[in-house]
């Protein structure tokens, strides 16, 4: 391969009315998380039953979508595969705007953000949530050396060891964040180891698909842009690990269907749940699994752009489904008290939460998606990130 030249963005009118457009979602975002401040969690379609309502969603998004957008990064310096170096610097950049922008949501949704403080001086290590923090700290600090490494004279050396060590806390981090639902024994829903490598696999799919709509948007259809051959590879990488999320999500819903006590919260996701239930079919199973995997193995050899974007597009939709259904749909369950026992009382005992999430609480989340993409077009635009080109004549071996 030909040495990598890089360069900043050029900017232009486009550039500047999509920060704009940025600017105006963030802005509206922090209006809503200071609505919701002001007025208290009543004013959101969250109760004491759905206490992390869709923020939560959007926030988990972008965290487990962070570890996952680094995989292009983590292919090119752990594994040697050349093919992708000259997008591992945007790759990185890419997975540290979007841990940021999915903790400012996680931080503003909780209702009390200037408490964070607590969390950061008194640690409970037997919480996976007090793991979590030294983890998406040791992330940002790992990763941000792993991008100095690779800007740096001087400093090729370091990266593959770096590149290594972020890899290895990538996983960890995304394990954690698994963690964080499969250790909570008090929810059937989330009361599974399994759900630890679903989020790994997860995260590879969904930040891989961000890491293509953002590459595509940035270079155009130019001479300069991605050229087949490089489409081609990172669309089949994309069917493989939207297939490893498949293989996860029916190792999961097979593995509760065996045990009796989790045949009811089975019966709620899969038949008897309404919009959770159409939510998992249509949007994450349909939408986020089949139809994308359809887009890249059947057809044309030859991934066009628009196919490979398109498909990109529906991977994302179906995690944000798939987390959906995960964490609204695992509160909205009827709780389970006291296992082979019959309970009664006048607090909602065996009734259904119906959430229907508020403007405000969908403009938090969307404004923690366009914080994550205005940092990373800042970035590009100060720092040289971007490769001259992504042809492939250039990026073949």
């Amino acid at each position: 391969m030909a040495r990598v030249v890089y360069r900043e963005h050029e900017g232009g009118n486009r550039f500047w009315m999509a920060l704009a457009g940025f600017g105006a979602l963030i802005a509206a975002g922090l209006a809503s998380a200071y609505y919701m401040e002001h007025n208290g969690h009543v004013v959101t379609g969250m109760d004491n039953q759905v206490v992390w309502g869709l923020p939560h969603v959007f926030a988990v998004f972008l965290i487990v979508a962070a570890s996952g957008a680094l995989n292009v990064a983590s292919v090119s310096s752990v594994f040697g595969r050349e093919v992708y170096k000259p997008m591992a610097r945007l790759s990185a950049l890419l997975a540290l705007a979007l841990l940021a922008s999915g903790l400012i949501v996680l931080v503003l949704d909780l209702g009390r953000p200037e408490r964070l403080i607590v969390a950061m001086t008194t640690y409970n290590f037997s919480s996976i949530f007090a793991w979590n923090i030294f983890l998406y700290t040791g992330f940002m600090v790992i990763v941000g050396a792993y991008l100095l490494t690779m800007m740096g004279t001087g400093l090729d050396q370091y990266s593959k060891p770096m590149g290594l060590a972020a890899f290895i806390w990538r996983l960890a981090l995304t394990t954690g964040t698994g963690s964080i639902f499969g250790w909570l024994i008090g929810r059937e829903a989330y009361d599974a180891a399994v759900l630890a490598p679903l989020f790994v696999a997860i995260s590879l799919a969904v930040g891989l698909a961000v890491f293509l709509l953002v590459v595509m948007a940035l270079f155009g259809t130019g001479p300069n842009a991605p050229g087949p051959e490089l489409r081609t590879r990172l669309g089949r990488l994309l069917g493989i690990f939207i297939g490893a999320v498949l293989y996860f999500t029916i190792v999961q819903h097979l593995t509760n269907l065996y045990a009796a006590e989790h045949k009811s919260i089975e019966r709620f996701i899969l038949w008897d749940g309404g919009v959770i239930t159409r939510v998992f079919w249509q949007g994450q199973i349909f939408l986020g699994a089949i139809v994308p995997l359809a887009m890249i193995f059947l057809g044309p050899k030859i991934l066009s752009r628009g196919r490979l974007a398109l498909a990109a597009a529906f991977v994302i939709l179906g995690g944000l489904a798939q987390l959906y259904v995960i964490i609204i749909g695992g509160q909205s369950a009827p709780l389970v008290l006291f296992p082979g026992m019959i309970e009664t009382s006048s607090f909602f005992d065996g009734s259904t939460t119906i959430y229907v999430p508020t403007l405000p609480e969908f403009l938090l989340g969307l404004g923690g998606v366009a914080l994550a993409l205005t940092i990373t077009l800042i970035g590009v635009r100060v720092l040289r990130i971007l490769p001259t080109t992504l042809a492939d004549a250039e990026t073949q071996t």
